[in-house]
């Protein structure tokens, strides 16, 4: 199963960029708190008020373009999914594709859904020139 979503974002790359891959900032749209090492094989942990925990291993950076990793609910390590977002310049801002698939049958990507108000870190931000 397969799940993708699509938005542009009125900022440059660079900052969409930091927005996906630096735990402070993550921490301001997605999870509670995060510890992420944005790196080939890099680990992370997201964590929520409401006591979930998902652990990530990166699998996939090219700077300023994609970022990938597998995850899992920590009560649920069997149930890992494949996290990738695409980031591409268009004379908008940024187009940020995040696709998430699964193996199996259970849900994908239904935290992309409000997780992708990934768009209020950046409302308020003039469209580039």
């Amino acid at each position: 199963m397969e799940v993708r979503r699509e938005l542009v974002l009125p900022a440059p790359p660079d900052e969409v960029w930091e927005a996906l891959t630096d735990a402070e900032r993550l921490a301001e749209w997605f999870a509670n708190a995060v510890e992420l090492d944005a790196e080939p094989e890099g680990e992370g942990v997201f964590r929520w008020e409401s006591g979930e925990v998902r652990l990530a291993r990166v699998e996939e950076v090219e700077v300023g373009r994609r970022f990938a990793f597998r995850w899992s609910d920590q009560e649920s390590p069997a149930d890992e999914t494949h996290v990738a977002f695409t980031l591409e310049e268009v004379p908008e801002g940024t187009r940020v594709t995040v696709t998430e698939s699964s193996p199996g049958l259970h849900a994908c990507a239904g935290e992309w859904t409000s997780a992708l108000g990934l768009r209020a870190l950046f409302a308020g931000v003039p469209a580039p020139a």
